[in-house]
């Protein structure tokens, strides 16, 4: 695994699966959410999702990162690549869910839990980005391979949840788990945040409100009602040591009417982190601080406050997608120090917490259709843009060039593809992802500006 001590940790939760999966199963020919494996109320689900790419400008594909590949485009995109990429359609997994009748609450209540492991299959390793990231520490950008930033960083469960649910009055869960807006960006997502046809399922930006770690929240206390054509939900994360320094919450209200849903969303996250590989020099400071390069990195802090206006169309075979959302980053109250412990074991060699002495605010806007031509295969067209306005000071402010990350930018990203169904379990799918980066969100980028990934591969789900 190259992880140290955290290799024997994912391997055994691979083989807790496993161990529970073979305990007694059932088989039924239904598809997982029909309960395929279940025994005494648990049940065992997963998909194996691998394909082909073709990157007209990208770094060498990671065994890491969960793509593989980064789809779109990036600072270290220098040259075509060609190879096979995990999870280019779903994120591959493998997890069990559990639902127990609890008589003594109600005739609907029930308890619940359910347990994830995230895998590359195209290196049969556990889904860890940032690993991509410090396997790249010290590297210049012509010798990087594909690493970003993510919310999976090889934890044995990347979901691990339990708690109550009733079809009347909600489900309540704690644990870790999707944000509220993570699960509001799936289902207005066109592309269900597939990786290599959607920027906002490859970039956890919009899913993470602000930053992608923020996808999902550990020690995170979650509620959903969906019933009546009501739609509402709140998450809250606790701190550390009792504290607001990396809490965050949010909440969602929403409905659906005549073949309309529409979701709106806020979100408050202190101290989201995102992280980047160390410098040369950064390296070379790392004894001095008792860090290891192999699992320190750099860190940028911020407090994140984002609204969301999201909603689709059902109008027979298709969907029609239209979604805006508005984030806005801060200077965080509660400063973050050298050494800090993120997700997944790994620490915070450099901490940067005045990056955004002027508010910088970002701007998501996606949409799409979905044709459902028959029961076997849906076509899939997608736009999505960022536009950051500008948060440099001094003599660059309100710039608009691509002289400094913080000038105005856009990124532009428009997708099509095909997903056919073969059987109830196993699909084929092709399409295609273009990106390009302007002014401001093109800084940095020294070999190219623009990326198409040409993808076809197969997805089996049980």
């Amino acid at each position: 695994m190259g992880r140290g001590s955290r290799a024997p940790a994912s391997i055994g939760g691979a083989v807790a699966l496993a161990l529970l999966a073979s305990a007694g199963v059932a088989h039924a020919d239904t598809a997982p959410a029909d309960s395929t494996f279940t025994w005494k109320g648990i049940t065992l689900y997963g998909i194996v999702d691998v394909g082909l790419q073709y990157d007209s400008h990208a770094a060498p594909f990671s065994d890491y990162f969960q793509a593989g590949s980064a789809d779109i485009v990036q600072k270290n995109s220098r040259r075509a690549q060609f190879g096979v990429t995990s999870s280019n359609l779903s994120q591959s997994r493998v997890g069990l869910q559990g639902t127990e009748p609890l008589e003594f609450l109600g005739s609907d209540w029930a308890g619940i839990f359910r347990v994830e492991t995230f895998f590359n299959p195209a290196s049969g390793d556990i889904s860890d980005a940032l690993h991509s990231l410090v396997q790249n520490n010290g590297r210049a950008l012509a010798n990087q391979t594909t690493n970003l930033d993510s919310s999976i960083a090889g934890e044995m469960f990347e979901q691990s949840f339990a708690g109550f649910s009733s079809p009347t009055y909600g489900t309540i869960t704690f644990g870790r788990q999707n944000t509220i807006l993570a699960d509001g960006i799936a289902k207005y997502d066109p592309n269900a945040t597939a990786y290599a046809f959607s920027l906002i399922g490859l970039s956890g930006t919009a899913a993470g409100g602000g930053d992608t770690q923020s996808r999902r929240f550990d020690q995170a206390m979650k509620y959903t009602y969906n019933a009546h054509g009501i739609h509402a939900g709140a998450i809250y994360k606790f701190g550390g040591y009792g504290t607001q320094e990396n809490s965050a919450y949010q909440f969602m209200l929403g409905g659906e009417y005549a073949g309309f849903s529409v979701d709106a969303f806020y979100s408050k996250v202190k101290d989201a982190v995102a992280v980047s590989a160390l410098s040369a020099a950064q390296v070379t400071d790392l004894p001095a601080l008792g860090l290891s390069s192999s699992n320190s990195l750099a860190g940028t802090i911020s407090d994140n406050t984002t609204y969301s206006l999201e909603g689709l169309y059902t109008m027979g075979q298709f969907k029609i997608f239209a979604s805006y959302e508005n984030i806005t980053y801060r200077n965080p109250e509660v400063k973050l120090p050298v050494g800090f412990d993120d997700i997944g074991g790994y620490k915070l060699a450099v901490v940067n917490n005045a990056a955004y002495n002027e508010e910088k605010i970002l701007q998501v806007y996606w949409g799409g259709v979905k044709w459902s031509v028959n029961g076997n295969l849906d076509l899939t067209a997608a736009y999505y843009g960022y536009h950051q306005s500008s948060y440099a000071t001094g003599k660059e402010a309100g710039c608009t060039t691509i002289l400094s990350s913080a000038c105005e930018g856009e990124l532009h990203t428009i997708s099509f593809d095909a997903v056919y169904r073969l059987s109830k379990h196993f699909d084929t799918y092709a399409g295609v992802m273009w990106t390009e980066v302007q002014n401001g969100q093109a800084n940095g980028y020294i070999y190219s500006k623009n990326n198409i990934n040409p993808t076809i591969g197969v997805r089996f789900r049980f």
